[in-house]
């Protein structure tokens, strides 16, 4: 027994001495870092955990409280959790500097993305790889998939995909059925990107069933969840990390069928489209060291990226338009003058578009899918001229920036004017597709995508918002409208009838 009693009071002290220690480093990180100016912390040990708990809860939205925070306290902003501390930018400067050298890297953060509660999830794919070398050797051979004569090849699907979306919608123009948008045009970016992407033909729009709308959702949901590293200790919350874990095999289970039925079209001589999928599978043909997992990593990368971020831009941009006649009637005579009643956009109509492209842009400075990026910075900087010690990571965000009066003048207004060609604007203020080397491969394809189907919907319908919802933001791994932008619809020249 007095061994036993012994060995427990060892035990003990053992780990009073590691929490003691602990203690110790936290409050050398606080003075390595306290200089630099930031909101007081709760607590000695939790710092400003309190809020990050909050949001993933979903009983705040904590870019709010950023925006509070770097109108009080200035452009290079503090923030402690645990022994971590993340510093905020907000510097135009500072995102000329680490954002658009190749010198910095992606931080840690990124490192939580490879896999959700022990599934592997995207792996060292392109968004995720912190190695400079090795992602830009994906980027390299990603390249051509996204290429301005492959994407023109594209609008034969971006058209015939809009136009199920107009079917559907057409079906409930009567003024009176409620629309949840966000749901609807989530669905059609996913039937988009599985046909364009992976020759996939999910009909995800016209079958109610099929299980990729949830589990995209899940995953999304579970990529907020991780920054509880609780989370999955909690009875409570088990069934949710369950769903997570099968969502993920679900997507990682359809990237090994269609990677292996490309390959079997492949080496038995057909035809193949130049898809990311083509592409995906060129890597592992030039780099010695991918293998099957890291193929899929990409599978899942591109499925999530380029189908999530689309969608999300369409709602708060239909949101916006009927929260402003004003703007919905002036890109309307914008469309019929340059579409009129033509059902296929051309390529070359897109580029006259220029009121609709600036109601795209307006959208995402206020609304941001991807509301940040963070580079780790290894040796001492001085931002703004306040010294940063090494080690630590700047973390940038565009929700924050793109709401500050600083850059852009009433910025709570919905404006699109703002982005007119004749309107000068300080550089290095907008970023919602990032910016540099490591800016995002999709954008010309999503923006040529949302411009199809935002004309065509601006085309064939008015609307109204239903009375009662909020327009607060969700973060679920990416901005979305938090009740999904409900609308009463009706067919735009009946509407032009009525008034």
């Amino acid at each position: 027994m007095a061994l036993w009693a012994a060995l427990g009071c060892l035990l003990v002290g053992a780990a009073v001495l590691l929490f003691l220690l602990y203690c110790a480093y936290v409050k050398y990180q606080h003075l390595k870092y306290d200089h630099i100016p930031g909101p007081p912390r709760k607590s000695f040990l939790l710092g400003h955990w309190h809020i990050f708990r909050q949001a993933v809860g979903g009983n705040i939205f904590i870019y709010d409280f950023f925006l509070e925070w770097v109108k009080k306290y200035g452009p290079v902003l503090r923030l402690n959790i645990f022994h971590r501390v993340v510093i905020l930018v907000t510097s135009p400067e500072a995102l000329k500097e680490y954002l658009m050298s190749h010198k910095y890297s992606k931080d840690h953060a990124y490192e939580h993305l490879y896999a959700l509660f022990g599934e592997r999830f995207m792996g060292n794919g392109l968004v995720t790889e912190r190695d400079y070398n090795h992602w830009h050797t994906q980027r390299r051979i990603m390249d051509p998939a996204f290429s301005r004569t492959y994407l023109i090849g594209l609008m034969d699907v971006f058209n015939e995909k809009a136009e199920d979306l107009m079917d559907i919608l057409a079906e409930k123009a009567d003024g009176k059925t409620e629309v949840q948008m966000h749901n609807l045009l989530s669905r059609v970016t996913l039937d988009v990107i599985a046909k364009v992407a992976f020759g996939l033909e999910l009909n995800a729009l016209h079958d109610d069933q099929t299980p990729f709308p949830r589990a995209i959702s899940a995953v999304m949901e579970g990529t907020v969840s991780i920054r509880n590293p609780f989370i999955k200790y909690m009875p409570g919350k088990w069934k949710f990390v369950k769903e997570v874990q099968e969502s993920v095999r679900l997507l990682r289970q359809t990237g090994v069928e269609c990677i292996e039925r490309r390959k079997t079209s492949m080496q038995n001589g057909e035809e193949i489209p130049m898809d990311i999928l083509t592409q995906i599978l060129k890597m592992a043909a030039l780099e010695k060291d991918c293998d099957q997992e890291n193929l899929i990593d990409n599978f899942v990368t591109f499925f999530i990226a380029g189908q999530e971020t689309t969608a999300s831009q369409l709602a708060f941009a239909v949101m916006e338009l009927a929260r402003h006649p004003a703007v919905m009637e002036r890109v309307r005579a914008e469309v019929d003058e340059v579409v009129g009643s033509k059902r296929n956009i051309d390529y070359e109509v897109l580029g006259k578009l220029k009121y609709l492209s600036q109601i795209l842009k307006e959208s995402l400075r206020l609304y941001p899918p991807a509301p940040g990026t963070s580079r780790f910075l290894k040796e001492d900087a001085v931002i703004e001229g306040i010294k940063v010690p090494a080690n630590v990571s700047l973390f940038f965000n565009m929700y924050v920036m793109g709401r500050m009066d600083t850059f852009f003048p009433d910025p709570l207004t919905f404006d699109p004017d703002r982005f007119s060609s004749d309107v000068p604007r300080q550089n290095f203020t907008y970023f919602p597709f990032s910016l540099g080397p490591r800016s995002c491969i999709g954008q010309a394809f999503s923006q040529m995508e949302a411009k199809v189907v935002l004309a065509k919907l601006v085309q064939r319908f008015e609307f109204q918002l239903v009375a009662g919802q909020s327009f607060n933001i969700l973060d679920n791994g990416t901005l979305r409208p938090l009740d999904g932008v409900i609308c009463h619809l009706k067919p735009q020249r009946e509407a032009m009838r009525s008034q």
